[in-house]
């Protein structure tokens, strides 16, 4: 996975101020847990799912993968004619996925994948 912008539309993946210690110090490995969840919470609200998450990372997806199998079948089935939509398909559908993690300092910090 290689790290760069977020998608478009996402803003900011900074949570509000309370989720911080008021002296300035670093959050702690519970307020870590908290801010995470708050983005996952962020993304679900946006369309997301959770596919993996472990105590520090969560892996989330959006789309999915086409039933190639079920398209053929329909395909040959109506002499061909469902090919057309199968490729329209193909091409347009998209599996989107990213991986937050929040570091030391408490910011959320996203890897894009394939």
């Amino acid at each position: 996975m290689r790290p760069h912008d977020e998608p478009t539309g996402w803003g900011t993946l900074q949570p509000p101020p309370g989720y911080y210690s008021a002296d300035g110090r670093p959050p702690d490995a519970t307020q870590r847990a908290l801010i995470l969840d708050w983005a996952v919470n962020q993304r679900i609200a946006a369309g997301w799912r959770v596919e993996s998450r472990s105590r520090t990372q969560v892996v989330m997806v959006r789309g999915a993968p086409l039933n190639h199998l079920l398209h053929a079948l329909l395909t040959v089935l109506t002499c061909f004619l469902w090919g057309a939509v199968w490729l329209g398909l193909a091409v347009t559908n998209k599996v989107q996925r990213v991986a937050l993690t929040v570091d030391a300092q408490g910011r959320i910090v996203s890897v894009n994948g394939p």
